[in-house]
């Protein structure tokens, strides 16, 4: 259940239409997922989450369109985010995740969240090697 209502394609306002036709070319689909929907309420929220989104997830930059979103992926099981995990999933198929990277990358979310979990109940202290000013004080 959501706590605010959800904007219809009629959407009165001109800048959430805009974000919304910008969200289409820029994904190549007329799809409007519930989350920009329902993230209308605010016009400039959206069009500034949108903007950062693009920013980040579609322009081309250092990482690969498929490695962003395997990395969104991870975030979002972290963070407990069962609608990211299920859109960012979606879109990882859609760049040609396999089944095989699928399953090598829930290995690692859940090796990474046993350690993290095993290292602050242990609360182990960081390796000077592993810390960039403790590096070079050393230098």
């Amino acid at each position: 259940m959501s706590t605010v209502n959800r904007t219809s394609d009629a959407a009165t306002d001109a800048r959430v239409q805009a974000v919304f036709d910008d969200i289409r070319a820029t994904r190549g689909s007329d799809f409007i997922n519930h989350f920009w929907r329902y993230l209308a309420f605010d016009p400039p929220l959206l069009e500034s989450t949108w903007a950062e989104v693009k920013r980040v997830m579609a322009t081309p930059s250092a990482l690969d369109p498929l490695t962003k979103e395997l990395l969104y992926i991870a975030v979002s099981v972290a963070n407990g985010c069962g609608y990211c995990v299920h859109s960012h999933t979606a879109a990882a198929r859609a760049k040609g995740m396999t089944a095989a990277q699928h399953a090598d990358l829930l290995a690692v979310v859940g090796l990474a969240a046993k350690t993290n979990h095993l290292v602050t109940a242990l609360q182990v202290p960081v390796d000077p090697a592993f810390d960039c000013e403790a590096r070079a004080a050393a230098s």
